[in-house]
């Protein structure tokens, strides 16, 4: 195949999920590359085997050679610390910084065209800290954060109304973290807003476990979950390299946009070829808006904290 994904952190549990994904889809020729060579070469292998049971074409290799991922048409970040109990993605801030600071320039010097889908938390911080290091485009720096919410907020309305998921479709904006904002108005089954069908209290309780969603499971298994966050990574992708023009909801540099400027927040983007193709503004009510102004606040406390 002529397109290729490198997935940096490839080896751990959220790349190794984003890489399959690839791979299973026939997406891209797939590069997994990680400090853990050998674990990255293992892995690599394990899935390049998969692919004859699977009728996949995409080839995969790994291990922590950079030249490997030249020329990548997006590159897909998953490194980081793991998130533990009791720890809040803020947490993170620092160490993964760091950790950034070192893969942002190795980017820069062998996939200068690439665009780039962070997923490690603190997620909106660190798509600002690569988009301030690489330099790139704002078009080319997608953070990964809505398209997981919402599928958390989808999977939680399906449960309450024992329906199909794919009658489900979940609107959620702001920073990914404890000051989402879930909006009920534009969640829908089979095209009817939620508002319609649950009560008051029942929405609440949903839009409180989907803020909650990522540190629920950090609590059942005692790290970050990963199948969610790779799956939700490996559609941003296809949207992507099939020029899908998909509305998404990502975490993108805003400059003026929900009247928030110079921070990277969730918002509903359409992807293509080009990475961000067009910003979707949805009208809000001044509830709303708080809300979203809120989590814009948030995310800036943390970004002031690294400083980019």
């Amino acid at each position: 195949m002529k397109r290729k994904v490198t997935v940096v952190g490839g080896a751990g549990n959220v790349g190794a999920t984003v890489a399959r994904s690839i791979a299973e889809k026939e997406l891209a020729d797939v590069v997994v590359i990680d400090i853990a060579d050998q674990k990255a070469a293992g892995i690599a292998l394990d899935m390049y085997e998969t692919c004859p049971i699977l009728g996949s074409d995409s080839r995969i290799i790994g291990g922590s050679d950079w030249e490997a991922a030249a020329g990548s048409d997006i590159v897909v970040i998953t490194s980081g610390k793991p998130r533990k109990p009791g720890m809040s993605r803020d947490d993170l801030v620092r160490d993964n910084f760091a950790i950034m600071q070192s893969i942002a320039p190795l980017v820069v010097k062998h996939c200068p065209d690439s665009i780039v889908i962070p997923v490690a938390n603190p997620l909106d911080a660190m798509a600002q800290a690569l988009y301030r290091l690489t330099k790139f485009p704002r078009e080319r720096i997608i953070g990964m954060a809505g398209v997981l919410d919402s599928a958390r907020m989808s999977t939680f309305i399906a449960m309450e109304l024992n329906v199909s998921v794919e009658n489900v479709h979940s609107f959620v904006l702001g920073g990914h973290g404890d000051t989402m904002v879930p909006l009920p108005r534009y969640s829908t089954v089979a095209g009817i807003p939620i508002t319609e069908l649950l009560s008051k209290e029942q929405i609440d309780a949903i839009a409180v476990r989907t803020a909650n969603g990522g540190a629920e499971i950090t609590k059942l298994v005692g790290t970050s979950a990963w199948y969610a966050p790779g799956a939700a990574a490996a559609q941003m992708v296809e949207a992507i390299l099939k020029d899908k023009k998909k509305i998404l909801p990502c975490s993108v540099f805003l400059q003026g946009e929900y009247g928030v400027r110079d921070l990277f927040v969730g918002v509903p983007v359409k992807l293509g070829a080009r990475g961000v193709e067009q910003i979707i503004e949805i009208t809000l009510s001044p509830e709303e808006n708080a809300a979203l102004q809120k989590s814009a606040a948030s995310v800036k406390e943390l970004v002031d904290v690294i400083g980019v």
